[in-house]
């Protein structure tokens, strides 16, 4: 396991993470004056901080591109070096093209997993090099939906950066992960940015753009989390491409406006995938609030599933991993009803859609009326890469309620799940979970609920009076439920229901 990333300055003083970005522009700025030595340079196919997408033969291939002067004709070697600036094998200086009316292109190719690396590249027979540093090859994982995956938790104790997790920002630029990762307001794509007086996108810039990065309060997110996860477990780089927007539904990220290019969250999106070489290890998406309504809740499934096909349709991944996040808590009475609908259909989706995985948030804290806390972000983000890996099943999901009796032959509801990691728990007394009549109506009957002595993964609701007939279970029902069930690997039950009790 690689330690988190720890930074000093020149004269030894630790830099604290909100300084290291300006450590990493002062360092990118370094980098860029590499890039020409003695004739050659290299303007293209790279850049510095950039993670490059492995294949399944757990390898990459680099393009580069530049031009040379005074060097028509001739050869262009490269190299990869590694840690302790000393070649990887099999990537000593090799030719990878010529110069051609003044241009050259090649490809270095078989460049393993790993880094950082320095890439060099020269003409043959000098001695001078054109270089870039902080090239990784590892996985990409694209950041999708809208604020809570944009990140609107407060910037306390965030995520320490780390030295394998970089980020191709929303200006298009690589470098250092760094909370936050979202800023919409002078991203390349046009669709990001604020509406001015006249109700046109305008981007900010100069003053106006300082005053907004310098009073930035917000801005946490789990994708920072997830990807430290990552690669601390298996020391593979991870590149992020945070592509959400706060406050969108589904239908402003309708495929079919892919065409609009950075003019749609679709066309944007799949805009920066390309920029970053095409392909991805997989998609984290958290969206669905905007769409809890009478009009939109009742084909948000649909909508979810075109979704999910037309990316990996456009990437060309047709098995491509769909990690997502079930809406959670929302202070703001009204449309319960529709709010969980959309709940209940991302829990079906896991089963409707191949190669995707849900994971809950309504056990989570807020940092305000409905955006999920930086504590929590970072338990979401960490449990999900832990599943990712393999570490941990995807949680507990609900299977069957039926009437029963205990030990003690006490008539009982149980409510049974599968996938849950060890056994099911909670701090205190469970908390979460309602009856109710075949006209939806609340029957406040359950007095105790505990988990279940002789089966760990259910749960015992103690009802003071016999359900009746058609009566159904709930978890997590309206918009601000207090619901605490978790697994031993602290993974908690998603919201459901309503779940028929049987006899």
């Amino acid at each position: 396991m690689r330690p988190a990333l720890s930074w000093t300055w020149w004269d030894g003083t630790p830099a604290a993470p909100d300084k290291i970005v300006l450590m990493r522009f002062l360092v990118a700025a370094l980098f860029a004056g590499s890039l020409l030595a003695q004739g050659i340079r290299i303007t293209g196919g790279a850049a510095p901080w950039q993670v490059y997408q492995r294949k399944d033969n757990n390898q990459a291939d680099i393009a580069l591109s530049g031009d040379a002067e005074r060097g028509e004709g001739r050869a262009v070697e490269a190299r990869v070096l590694g840690r302790g600036n000393t070649p990887v094998a099999g990537l000593d200086w090799t030719g990878i093209g010529k110069v051609v009316s003044g241009q050259w292109s090649g490809v270095l190719r078989n460049v393993p997993a790993g880094g950082p690396y320095r890439l060099e590249t020269r003409l043959a027979g000098t001695t001078a090099t054109a270089w870039m540093e902080q090239i990784l090859v590892g996985d990409l994982w694209v950041l999708a939906g809208q604020s809570n995956m944009e990140g609107v938790g407060d910037l306390v104790d965030v995520q320490t950066p780390h030295d394998l997790v970089h980020s191709f920002d929303q200006t298009d630029v690589w470098g250092l992960a760094l909370e936050p990762l979202h800023r919409l307001a002078d991203a390349a794509d046009r669709v990001h940015w604020r509406l001015n007086k006249d109700k046109q996108p305008e981007k900010l810039t100069g003053k106006a753009l300082e005053d907004y990065i310098g009073n930035r309060r917000k801005g946490a997110g789990l994708g920072l989390p997830f990807a430290v996860a990552l690669a601390g477990r298996n020391g593979v780089p991870i590149g992020l491409l945070p592509c959400a927007h706060g406050g969108t539904s589904m239908d402003q990220w309708d495929p079919a406006l892919r065409d609009k290019g950075g003019d749609s969250l679709y066309g944007a999106m799949v805009r920066r995938v390309k920029a970053a070489g095409g392909r991805v290890k997989g998609v984290l998406w958290y969206q669905g609030e905007s769409d809890a309504g009478p009009k939109s809740g009742p084909v948000f499934l649909e909508k979810f599933e075109r979704l999910v096909a037309a990316i990996r349709q456009d990437f060309g991944q047709p098995a491509l991993p769909f990690y997502y996040v079930q809406i959670g808590r929302f202070i703001n009475p009204g449309n319960e009803q529709w709010w969980n609908l959309v709940q209940e259909m991302q829990r079906k989706a896991e089963t409707s859609i191949p190669n995707a995985t849900m994971i809950s948030s309504i056990d989570s804290s807020l940092d305000d009326l409905i955006h999920v806390g930086t504590g929590d972000l970072k338990r979401i983000g960490i449990n999900l890469a832990r599943i990712a890996v393999g570490e941990i099943q995807r949680g507990p999901r609900p299977i069957a309620a039926r009437l029963t009796r205990d030990l003690r032959n006490v008539p009982a509801i149980k409510v049974s799940f599968a996938t849950v990691n060890g056994r099911l728990a909670a701090e205190g007394r469970i908390t979460g979970f309602t009856v109710h009549g075949t006209d939806g109506a609340l029957l406040p009957i359950i007095y105790k609920t505990v988990v279940d002595p002789a089966d760990p993964a259910a749960v015992l609701l103690y009802t003071q009076t016999p359900p009746p007939a058609g009566a159904v279970v709930h978890y997590g029902w309206g918009k601000d439920p207090s619901c605490n069930l978790r697994d031993a690997a602290g993974v908690g039950a998603p919201v459901f229901g309503p779940l028929k009790i049987e006899p």
